[in-house]
């Protein structure tokens, strides 16, 4: 059976709106969701960890207004929101809900995590579920402890939903390749969400993990399609303050980019788009003008001139998949 994929090229992605390193006011949050919609966006991507439940409060608040049929929702698993009156912090989120994450990747856990979220949804359907931060840049030396407890569990849980239908795919959701690769050798995952492994700057998922999905029939949602904002003018890489190397690559992309006027921020995108097995790249964005910014800049015409300088001098693999683009 064919592997289930969320529509692209551009989709949603929700850890701003769960306050990820500032506060977005509500009707801010509204507007950047209708805004997403307006643009043609139809794929929604959130999780419980952002904001400890207020993303997925905002998407459902918004998303039910929309017929159901016409987008696709993915949330996360992993984590169970237990309450706790004392608004515990929840790094990097500011000012979170009420309740305190607990990580669980056990069989009951997931199940009660997907009940959990269609309450919080105000939806009666998800079509994607993700294991989420499944990895060592999280877990430390424990992930594969976890792994373990989540192959027996999360991974039995989310397989049995989707045949049920319940589901339409799952996959992980992650910041490595590592765990992606090892799910696919030891399960039957359907998609991926990477942030930050495939980008302009970045491309380890290049070597192993890609060519195994494209053997699998396994799709790719590309998050952090500029790398925390390197790739945007911003001096983040990876959520920290951007390495000199990093800034100097970025600088010689842009340059290039300036030369045959194009827009970095379109070339990181449609990047990221253009391998085979990505099926949706997910920008962060806070506000609707970022929203919109994002719409018009993945549809924005990258010379092939460009392509082929990258390439030439090196700032790409001469092997990774480029946007057919006209001069």
């Amino acid at each position: 059976m064919p592997h289930f994929a969320p529509p692209g090229p551009l989709g949603f992605g929700g850890a701003p709106l769960g306050n990820m390193f500032d506060v977005v006011d509500e009707a801010t949050a509204e507007a950047a969701l209708v805004a997403a919609w307006d643009s043609g966006v139809r794929y929604f991507d959130t999780a419980p960890h952002y904001g400890s439940g207020l993303s997925e409060h905002r998407f459902g608040t918004v998303l039910r207004r929309y017929p159901r049929e016409q987008f696709v929702l993915s949330t996360k698993v992993g984590r169970l929101l237990q309450p706790d009156a004392s608004y515990p912090e929840n790094p990097p989120f500011k000012e979170s809900l009420p309740f305190r994450v607990e990580l669980d990747y056990s069989y009951d856990g997931v199940m009660r995590s997907i009940e959990d979220s269609y309450q919080r949804l105000g939806l009666a359907q998800i079509d994607i579920a993700f294991v989420h931060d499944l990895a060592a840049d999280h877990l430390g030396d424990a992930w594969e402890e976890q792994f373990e407890i989540a192959r027996t569990g999360a991974f039995r849980a989310l397989a049995e939903l989707r045949d049920q239908g319940v589901i339409k795919g799952w996959g992980l959701g992650v910041n490595r390749t590592e765990p992606c690769v090892r799910a696919i050798e030891q399960a039957d995952p359907d998609v991926f969400l990477l942030a930050g492994r495939y980008s302009l700057l970045n491309q380890p998922a290049l070597d192993r993990l890609f060519p195994l999905c494209a053997e699998r029939g396994v799709h790719v949602v590309v998050g952090g399609p500029y790398n925390s904002g390197l790739l945007a003018g911003g001096r983040n890489f990876e959520y920290q303050e951007a390495p000199a190397d990093m800034i100097a690559k970025r600088d010689r992309i842009a340059a290039i980019c300036e030369r045959h006027g194009a827009d970095i921020r379109s070339a990181a995108l449609q990047f990221c788009a253009a391998h085979p097995v990505v099926a949706a790249i997910i920008p962060g964005a806070k506000r609707p003008d970022k929203v919109r910014e994002n719409a018009r800049l993945m549809a924005a015409t990258v010379p092939a001139a460009v392509w082929e300088e990258l390439r030439e001098e090196a700032l790409i693999p001469a092997d990774a998949p480029v946007p057919m683009a006209s001069n």
